[in-house]
Formats: C-alpha cells, structure tokens, sequence
C-alpha cells in the first residue's frame, strides 16, 4: 500500500471533527515555523476534504460562528508564538470551542449546539443570534467562576493543552472573557467609525481620539480591542502610531511611551511580526511576488517608526523592532542564497536598506527641519522676540 493510501486511511478513522482540529493544529505548527516531515500529504489531504465539501476556513461550524461572532472583528491569522495586543488568533478557536464542549460545559453545549441548528436550517437567524448570545453568557459565568479559584487558571491551561500545544490560548481565553463582557460598547464603538480611513490626518486622529477617550471611560479594559477595531479601518496600518504620536509632547520614545494610546506602538510591532510570519510562509511555498510586498510593507513600517520616533533605539520598542527585521534579514538572505551569485533574485533588491543611509539621513532631516519650521510659526510673536 503506498503512503498516501495509508494516510488517507489513517484519516477516515478518525471523526470529523478530530480531523477538522488536527488540521487547525497542523496550520498552525506551519505559520510556527515548525518543520514535521511528511506533513505536506496529509495537509493535502485535509484541506482537499473541507474544500470538497464547501467549508470555509472557518472548519469548526456553524454553532460555534455564532457563539464567536462578538470576537470575530478581532480575528487574526497571525504569528501564535507572540501575545497580539487587542487581537485573538484564529486558530485558538476551534481548541477553545472543544474545549468547551466537551471539559466546561458539556451538556449546555450539546442543547445549544441543537438548538441552533433546529434555527439555522428554519432560517430563524435572530432567535439563532439570541440563543447564541444566551449561552455566551454562561460560558463567561463558567469561566470566571473558575479563574476565582486558587489554580483555575492552571486548570484551564491542563485541559486546554489536550486540544492544543499553542502557547497563547489561554491568554485568548481571557481575551475572549473581556470581549464577551464588552460586546455591546464594543459594537456601538465599531459602528461609530469610518467605513475606511484613507488618510489619517490630525483632524481624523483628533475625532477617533475623542471617541477611544469616551469608550475608555467605562471601558478601559477593552481599549486593546477598540485600537484593534480602529487598525482594520486603516488604509495604511502602521498609521496607528499616529494616535500614540501626536498625542506626545515631543518625539522622543520616552514621551511617545507616556502617551494614553503608546499601545499602538506595540501593536504595530504585532503586525510587522505577524508579517513577518506570513513572509516566512510564502517563501516556504515559493510565491515569491508575494514575498516581495510583504516586505516591501515591513520596510515601509519599519522606516516609518524610526522616522517619528526619536531615540528609538533606546527603548524596548527599539529592541525588539531591531529583532524583528534582523530576524527578517534571515529570511530574506537564505532565500537568496537558495540561486546562483549570477543569477539576480526578485528579492534581493529588497534587502533591508540601512535606515541610517544618505538618503535615510536627508529625509529624516527634511522631516525635523519642516517640524521645526513649524512649531516656529505657531510660536505666539512675542516669544520669538
């Protein structure tokens, strides 16, 4: 029997749901970085099943969309070895999701689940939403009631462990709880925003502003998720920085850090990681094009932060922005590396150019320069004199 024979028929043993999961945990060992020899087969194989029957990547189905649905804006394909500030990985879904129905709440599960299909196929969707939103709420009480014991947490992280060797799942459990808890502001919050920002100017930072500072209010925990909320209406996503950056009082990072919103600085350090990950991904599967404007955003980003941020190199955020780009360096050398010294490669015009080059240096000057005339103008006369 040949070994693809035999892997399919190791797979048809198992229950839907088990190879649904194995799928989502094997995804997410590849945007890991992890290598498992003879993955490839049976990663064809899977995904070929849920595309053959028509399901999204969404593999965990409808019940559980439904009970997600508060969380599903804050949604991110991302690096899961790294906390994501104000995001949830999508793949810590399908492990929470059987984790609940099996450890947490079984046979509340095992009714919902019912229920919501006896509603879903009589398109019944908004007492589908209520049902939902019902047992949310148990899920939250649950939850809570066991972080107030002594080891609830270590608990949890146990159980969830059989579903997942994921390192940030328990923290998007508790992400989870809080998005739970602030659904409805949340949503208020979301539809109060632009459809898109293309241009993120100071009349456009100053009214986005005002309303994280009236979110914040009531909800300060939450306002992770409201910068989250924010970054998705962003044409440009690094333009985040510029409600940590002109709020401070001067560029300086230790100004920059003080400000109300500096977690947008960290958050736009998630997303170069995150890229990054989706770099190392489309390299791993030779689309180079791709690869190309993946990085020529990281770049993009990474210049951007030390251009508006001064002494950067200073802080933690200097740090660990020096980290990520070293770490994509590597990427991109071994992928050169791969062709001839002769042979040109799409990326290799792409390497990391200094940021500290000649004409780094002169539009970095220009920058402060038109800064400077700036703040020299709306100086009052008489201070000038």
């Amino acid at each position: 029997m040949m070994l693809s024979d035999r892997i399919r028929e190791f797979l048809q043993r198992l229950t839907p749901l088990t190879r649904s999961n194995l799928l989502t945990e094997l995804e997410r060992l590849e945007v890991s970085g992890d290598e498992i020899p003879g993955v490839s087969a049976v990663l064809e194989t899977l995904r070929a099943e849920f595309r053959a029957n028509g399901q999204t990547a969404d593999r965990t189905g409808n019940p559980s969309r439904y009970f997600f649905a508060p969380c599903e804006p804050l949604l991110v394909d991302g690096a899961p070895e790294h906390a994501n500030s104000g995001r949830i990985q999508r793949g810590s879904m399908a492990p929470i999701w059987e984790w609940i129905c099996r450890d947490l709440l079984p046979t509340m599960a095992r009714d919902y689940i019912a229920k919501l299909g006896e509603l879903i196929a009589s398109d019944n969707l908004r007492e589908a939403r209520k049902v939902a939103a019902t047992f949310q709420t148990k899920v939250f009480k649950s939850i809570e009631s066991t972080l107030r014991s002594s080891d609830g947490a270590d608990q949890i992280r146990a159980k969830l462990a059989v579903y997942t060797a994921s390192p940030t799942v328990y923290d998007d459990v508790v992400k989870m709880l809080c998005v739970l808890r602030t659904s409805e502001p949340l949503a208020t919050f979301n539809e109060a925003l632009p459809a898109k920002i293309d241009k993120f100017d100071d009349a456009q930072v100053a009214k986005i502003t005002r309303l994280l500072d009236a979110f914040g209010k009531s909800h300060a925990e939450a306002l992770p998720f409201a910068l989250a909320l924010v970054a998705k209406r962003l044409k440009t996503p690094w333009h985040l920085m510029y409600l940590a950056t002109k709020a401070a009082p001067s560029k300086n990072a230790a100004d920059v850090a003080a400000a109300r919103y500096a977690l947008a600085i960290s958050m736009v350090l998630d997303r170069i990681d995150d890229r990054r990950v989706a770099l190392r991904v489309v390299l791993r599967n030779n689309r180079i094009l791709v690869a190309k404007e993946i990085l020529a955003d990281i770049y993009d980003t990474d210049y951007a932060l030390r251009v508006r941020i001064d002494r950067l190199d200073e802080s933690d955020w200097g740090a660990r922005l020096d980290n990520l780009m070293s770490a994509t360096a590597v990427l991109v050398e071994a992928e050169v590396r791969r062709f001839p010294d002769n042979v040109g490669h799409v990326l290799g015009s792409r390497r990391r150019r200094d940021h500290r080059s000649l004409a780094a240096r002169l539009s970095h000057l220009a920058l402060k320069g038109r800064e400077a005339i700036t703040r020299r103008v709306s100086q009052p006369a008489k201070s000038r004199a």
